[in-house]
């Protein structure tokens, strides 16, 4: 072990939880005005919701409505809640785009020289990522309700965002790692498409997967993106939750227990 894995694990012993958390909050608040500062970054978040929204519902609404049983109405309904899970997934890539970027700026030589917790840096990250994630959120519920989306319970639909935070938070810690171990921020773009592409694609987000092979429909059964999307349609517009919400805090739970240990020991013996 090297000298600096000694003292970097020796500083994150001696600062107390109150220390963690102070130095979180300025970091967060550190992330925060870089985003002031670089409003192009934020385009992901407000774009995105808009474009997927109208691409889905007035190209594909009508045909696979009509495969639901009923028209573009009824894919209204359908697919926003299966883009409440898209949303979570696609954005958590910028948790390790900007993680990236930070390295190869310097940034995180700074603060790997400062007498701060390891962890402090990445659960800052993380932290800004689930803000964004919120404000794209929001943006998605008010082009559904300009659309003709209807929320049947309101309850549930608080439910199924933070059910979507949770999921996302998991699926950041995947993008942290591949973050400190890529080269560039091109790189994990690289990455995180290859991932992100068949999951979301090969889910019940966008269309049901009775009419998919049953090698493709095998896989979205074992989908987390899959278990997310049927979780937020059961909790805004009704349906069997039990289930999908079980399978999405599972994998999360799982993804976390994995990846947050191998993220933080990567960063903390990034050269």
């Amino acid at each position: 072990m090297s000298a600096t894995t000694v003292t970097t694990t020796d500083v994150d012993v001696r600062i107390p939880l109150r220390g963690h958390l102070r130095h979180t909050g300025a970091l967060i608040r550190r992330n925060l005005l870089w985003i002031r500062q670089d409003p192009e970054s934020m385009f992901d978040a407000v774009f995105m919701p808009i474009v997927f929204t109208l691409l889905f519902v007035y190209v594909f609404g009508g045909s696979i409505g009509q495969a639901l049983g009923g028209g573009q109405d009824r894919y209204i309904q359908y697919v926003i809640p299966g883009m409440l899970a898209m949303t979570s997934m696609t954005l958590s890539q910028g948790v390790g785009t900007g993680f990236s970027q930070d390295f190869n700026s310097g940034v995180m030589d700074r603060f790997r020289s400062l007498p701060i917790g390891r962890g402090t840096v990445l659960f800052a990250k993380i932290a800004v990522e689930l803000a964004r994630m919120l404000f794209a959120t929001v943006i998605l519920m008010v082009v559904g309700a300009l659309v003709g989306f209807h929320i049947h319970h309101w309850a549930g639909l608080f439910a199924a965002v933070g059910l979507s935070a949770l999921f996302a938070s998991s699926i950041m810690w995947v993008f942290l790692t591949l973050g400190v171990m890529l080269k560039n921020a091109q790189s994990v773009q690289g990455v995180g498409f290859l991932v992100l592409f068949p999951l979301q694609f090969g889910s019940s987000i966008f269309a049901p997967p009775t009419s998919m092979p049953d090698w493709l429909r095998h896989f979205t059964d074992y989908n987390p993106l899959s278990a997310l999307a049927d979780a937020a349609r059961g909790l805004m517009v009704g349906g069997p939750v039990a289930h999908p919400i079980w399978v999405t805090v599972a994998w999360s739970v799982g993804i976390t227990v994995v990846m947050a240990p191998i993220a933080i020991h990567k960063f903390r013996t990034k050269t």
